[in-house]
C-alpha cells in the first residue's frame, strides 16, 4: 500500500463576526408535541412542521490545520499524553460507573419516584408514521484541534438568547453537555469570554424537584433538596484531573442550517438539557465545554432523537488538510450514505454485555497486517461482566490503541514486514519509526480490523502511520495498553471515512470517503 505525505496548511482558522448572528433564527423545541415538531421564525411567519424522522441534520466540521512553527513530535506527545489520561478515566468510569443514569447515593430517591418520572426524550415516531415532510440539513462547523493544541474535534455552537458563539469539543465517549459559566469559581483557559446565564433569556434552571434531575449525578457530599426553587446540582467526572461541576439546566442551542438548495438558515434547538460549570478542571484545550454524543439519555445525539430519528454519522476530512476542507456531521437518515456500495456493518455491543451504557462498543475479532491474521489471544478482545477490556470506538481519543499483547503482537508484525527503510531508534513515543528521506511514495503493510460478526474495516495506510516533517520520518500511529484495558479505535484512524451510529438497530457503519466532498 503507498503512503502519500500532506503538507500541512499554514491558514489559521476561522473568524466570526457580528454580521454571521442569526437575525431571525428558527425554532426547534426538544420536547415534541403530538408527534409533531413545529419550527416557527420571530418575525411570524407561517409554521414550517415536520415529521420527526424524516429531518436530516448535516453539521460542517470545519478543520483547522497547526501551524508550521508547531513541532510536529511536540504535537503527538502532547495528543498522547492526552489520551493516555483520557484512557484511564474512562477505564476507570467503566469499573467504578460513576457517570451511569443514576448512581448509587440517588438509588433510594429515584426508586421513589421513579414512577412519577417520565420519559425526557420522546421516541421518534415509527417508520410507518412518516410523511413527506421537508428534508433539511443542520450544518454548524467542526474544527480539528491541532491549532488549539488538541487532537479532538471541535464544534461551533451558539448558545442562549440572543445567541453566542463557542466551541465545543465533540465527544462520543461521554453524554453531558456543558459549557464554563459565569460565575466560574474554578475554570480552565477557553478561547472567548464565558457564557453567563444572565444575559440569556432562554436560560432555565431544572429545579432539584424536577424528575429530570435525578439523570445526573449529583456532587459528594449531595445537598438535601429542600425549596422549590432549589437548583440541581451536578457532578461529571471523566478522570483525577477532568471534571465539572455546576448547576443543571435547560437552554437553546443555535445551528446552522443548510438547505438541499445550499441556502444558509440558522435554526434553534430548544430546551436542551445541559451543564452550566462553574468548577471545572481538565484537559479541554481552547473548548468553552463539551457536547456528548454518547449512547446515554443526556447526550446531543439522544435528545435529538425525536426530531431526528435514532443514527448519526460523521466524516472526518484529513487532519493535514487545508483551512477551507469541512467535516460533516449529520443527524437523521443519510440515504447516500446507506446507498454507498462499500457501507458495511459491525454490531454495537449493547444490553447486558455493556457494562456502562455511555461507550459505542465493538467486538473485535482478529487483526491483519499486510494480509495475515495475527495470533492474539481471544480474551483479549473480550469485555468482562465486570467492565475490563473491550473495544470502543472513540472521537475523543487520537490515536489507537490496542490492549496487550495485541499491541506487541501487532507492532512485531509491522516490523517484520517492513522491509527497505532505515529503522529510527529512539523516536520518542511512537514505534517502530522509519526514515523515509527522499521517497515521495513508500510502501507499508495494509493493515484492517475483523469483527465477530464477520465485518472487515480495512484502512488507508495514512490512517495507520503518521508522517512527521521535516524530519522525514513515519511511525505506526498506534500504541499499546496495559493487559485486559480498554482498546479504542481513535479519530485519527477514522479520517476520510463515513461513520454511521445506527442506535436503533445497534450497529456501527462505515464507508471509505472523500470526506472533503460530502
Amino acid at each position: 500500500m503507498s503512503f502519500n505525505a500532506v503538507s500541512s496548511s499554514t491558514n489559521s482558522g476561522c473568524s466570526f463576526s457580528k454580521s454571521n448572528k442569526p437575525k431571525h433564527p428558527e425554532r426547534i423545541d426538544t420536547q415534541e408535541k403530538d408527534g409533531d415538531v413545529a419550527l416557527d421564525d420571530d418575525d411570524g411567519d407561517d409554521l414550517l412542521t415536520l415529521k420527526p424522522s424524516k429531518q436530516k441534520v448535516k453539521i460542517h466540521l470545519k478543520h483547522r490545520s497547526k501551524n508550521r512553527e508547531t513541532e510536529p513530535k511536540k504535537s503527538v506527545s502532547e495528543s498522547t499524553i492526552r489520551d493516555l489520561t483520557r484512557i484511564q478515566a474512562l477505564h476507570r468510569r467503566i469499573i467504578e460507573k460513576k457517570n451511569q443514569n443514576t448512581v448509587s447515593r440517588l438509588k433510594k430517591e429515584s426508586q421513589k419516584s421513579k414512577k412519577q418520572i417520565k420519559p425526557v426524550v420522546t421516541p421518534a415516531a415509527s417508520p410507518e408514521s412518516y410523511a413527506s415532510g421537508v428534508s433539511g440539513q443542520l450544518v454548524a462547523t467542526l474544527e480539528s484541534g491541532v491549532s488549539l493544541g488538541a487532537g479532538e474535534y471541535f464544534m461551533d455552537v451558539f448558545v442562549g438568547t440572543p445567541p453566542k458563539h463557542y466551541y465545543f469539543i465533540l465527544d462520543t465517549g461521554s453524554d453531558l453537555n456543558w459549557i464554563q459559566c459565569v460565575p466560574c469559581y474554578d475554570c480552565f483557559e477557553q478561547n472567548g469570554p464565558h457564557y453567563d446565564p444572565k444575559d440569556s433569556s432562554s436560560f432555565k434552571n431544572i429545579s432539584c424537584h424536577d424528575p429530570r434531575c435525578h439523570l445526573v449525578s449529583s456532587p459528594d457530599p449531595p445537598r438535601p433538596c429542600q425549596a422549590e426553587n432549589q437548583t440541581c446540582p451536578y457532578f461529571y467526572w471523566y478522570g483525577d484531573s477532568s471534571n465539572t461541576t455546576g448547576d443543571f439546566a435547560l437552554e437553546t442551542f443555535t445551528v446552522n442550517l443548510s438547505t438541499p438548495t445550499g441556502k444558509s438558515e440558522f435554526r434553534q434547538v430548544e430546551n436542551v438539557m445541559f451543564g452550566c460549570g462553574h468548577w471545572n478542571r481538565g484537559l479541554f484545550h481552547g473548548a468553552a465545554g463539551l457536547l456528548g454524543l454518547g449512547r446515554g439519555p443526556l447526550s446531543f445525539s439522544s435528545q435529538l432523537q425525536s426530531l431526528y430519528g435514532h443514527s448519526f454519522s460523521y466524516c472526518l476530512v484529513d487532519r493535514n488538510s487545508d483551512t477551507n476542507v469541512s467535516s460533516k456531521l449529520i443527524f437523521g437518515e443519510d440515504k447516500d450514505l446507506l446507498n454507498h456500495p462499500n457501507l458495511n456493518f459491525t454490531s454495537l455491543v449493547s444490553g447486558k454485555e455493556n457494562p456502562v451504557d455511555t461507550f459505542y462498543y465493538l467486538q473485535i475479532k482478529s487483526i491483519i497486517v499486510g494480509g495475515e491474521v495475527l495470533s492474539i489471544p481471544d480474551e483479549t478482545w473480550r469485555l468482562s461482566p465486570e467492565g475490563a477490556g473491550g473495544t470502543i470506538i472513540d472521537s475523543g481519543t487520537t490515536l489507537s490503541y490496542f490492549a496487550e499483547p495485541a499491541y506487541q503482537i501487532i507492532k512485531q508484525a509491522f516490523m517484520k514486514k517492513v522491509k527497505g527503510y532505515p529503522l529510527v531508534k529512539d523516536f520518542p513515543i511512537l514505534d517502530p519509526c522509519y526514515n523515509v528521506s527522499g521517497i515521495e511514495k513508500m510502501e507499508l503493510p495494509e493493515f484492517g480490523i475483523q469483527f465477530a460478526d464477520g465485518g472487515v474495516w480495512n484502512f488507508p495506510v495514512e490512517n495507520y502511520f503518521i508522517r512527521l516533517d521535516p524530519e522525514d520520518v513515519v511511525c505506526l500511529a498506534i500504541l499499546g495498553t496495559p493487559r485486559s484495558a480498554l482498546s479504542i479505535i481513535g479519530n485519527y484512524q477514522q479520517q476520510n471515512f463515513h461513520i454511521l451510529y445506527d442506535t436503533k438497530n445497534s450497529r456501527l457503519g462505515y464507508a471509505p470517503m472523500r470526506c472533503a466532498d460530502i
